[in-house]
């Protein structure tokens, strides 16, 4: 799974973006393959539906690449992207006039699908994510996972960011607790 990161800077994924304004299909592909886990993740937190999400972050693209050419370089191209995914996103929400919530399974899959996590460990982590509340959950995937920081994910959860903070920073002692209290018993 391919992440927005600080080695792909604004610079590189407006340049993608006014690219794909253009009409060049192979930016546009580097553009998805960039950004896909974040729409993926902020869709997620709003849908909590794993196939609603994937609907979400396909629009999203959709409207990208039909709107490209009305973004006005500012040095935020993601903050563009997920601003139209979460748009998306809250307009899939009216339309079934209720959320259900996100088994934990799918919540444990964002960060299960890196290479590097292994069985053993996916099933530990997935335990420990199913003792956090809902919404820690989010806040903690949305920053390791989608790489968002942390007044993004404040702005595109519509929350203060010292609670955005106090809840992630809640989540992660919780997990530690709980990683390390099954690390005694092994």
């Amino acid at each position: 799974m391919v992440m927005f990161s600080e080695t792909q800077p604004s610079s590189q994924l407006e340049a993608l973006l006014l690219q794909t304004a253009a009409g060049n299909r192979e930016a546009f592909a580097s553009l998805y393959h960039r950004t896909s886990p974040s729409v993926y993740g902020l869709a997620l937190t709003y849908v909590h539906s794993g196939p609603d999400a994937e609907d979400v972050t396909q629009d999203t693209f959709v409207k990208v690449w039909d709107n490209a050419s009305s973004y006005r370089p500012q040095g935020k191209p993601l903050a563009w992207i997920l601003t139209i995914a979460k748009n998306l996103a809250l307009m899939c929400l009216r339309s079934r006039e209720k959320s259900t919530q996100l088994p934990p399974e799918d919540w444990a899959s964002l960060a299960m699908d890196a290479p590097a996590v292994t069985p053993e460990d996916r099933q530990v982590l997935r335990a420990a994510l199913s003792t956090l509340p809902q919404q820690e959950q989010q806040i903690l995937l949305l920053h390791a996972v989608s790489g968002l920081k942390h007044r993004e994910i404040a702005a595109l959860l519509e929350l203060p960011l010292p609670t955005v903070l106090s809840k992630y920073h809640r989540g992660l002692k919780k997990l530690k607790i709980k990683l390390e209290g099954d690390a005694v018993y092994e």
